[in-house]
């Protein structure tokens, strides 16, 4: 088990944005999670970066020495994480600066190595991010997020904002990724028929606790609860 979370809550006011959720997420695993929007996905992803602190709780990390080196996010929109003033070359290098990973001189090479992993060619490190597409941005996101060698990536909706042409090619990107870096995913989106195409196992969340966890043969196929047949149903008639 890479990560085990153990009761874990967190409440904004009086709401509880997580509610008490206990479960874990296996090495080399895409774990799925899905839910409607408000369901408190984000909230809990942030809580495993350690982007926030819990009410109450713990999660415990299995071989993660440095949660900021290691596990890592790639956003809905990379737009959001891209500073507009930057070119891709230095916002791709940056993580590997701040952690120390390389030499300086060696840094435009590993730039140049991640470009390649995500699809892209070099001259894109003289470009900033408003010269790029929606897709092409999402694979310099994907690239900065692997920068710094992580062993578990949060992918935070990564799709849901681009044309449906370029989600099928991000995604396949992805499942590439994992398997030549043998990396752990945990995936975060609303639409199943995604989450099914990505996931090894699929966790559903409803106003914040996780109401059934199962195989993606499990979920798709025979769901126990109401609501995840709501949710099959409904991406069925998409």
């Amino acid at each position: 088990m890479l990560i085990q979370i153990n009761n874990l809550t967190k409440y904004f006011g009086r709401v509880r944005a997580v509610d008490g959720i206990t479960m874990g997420i296996e090495n080399g695993e895409t774990l799925g999670l899905v839910g409607e929007s408000g369901s408190g996905k984000s909230t809990l992803a942030r809580l495993i970066l350690k982007l926030i602190k819990p009410d109450s709780g713990e999660i415990i990390y299995n071989n993660v020495s440095n949660i900021r080196k290691d596990c890592q996010i790639v956003f809905q929109d990379p737009q959001t994480s891209l500073n507009p003033r930057i070119r891709i070359g230095e916002a791709i290098g940056e993580p590997i600066l701040i952690h120390k990973l390389l030499p300086k001189h060696e840094i435009p090479d590993k730039v140049f190595e991640l470009l390649e992993l995500v699809k892209l060619s070099r001259d894109y490190v003289k470009r900033y991010p408003h010269e790029l597409s929606g897709g092409e941005r999402q694979r310099v996101g994907i690239a900065r997020a692997l920068a710094s060698e992580p062993k578990f990536l949060v992918l935070d909706e990564p799709v849901s904002s681009l044309d449906v042409s370029i989600q099928l090619e991000i995604l396949k990107l992805l499942k590439e990724v994992k398997a030549k870096l043998g990396l752990t995913y945990l995936f975060i989106a609303h639409d199943l028929s995604v989450i099914g195409y990505m996931s090894d196992r699929i966790a559903v969340m409803k106003e914040g606790k996780i109401i059934e966890v199962g195989t993606r043969e499990e979920i798709l196929g025979n769901p126990r609860e109401t609501y995840t047949r709501k949710l099959l149903e409904s991406t069925l008639k998409i």
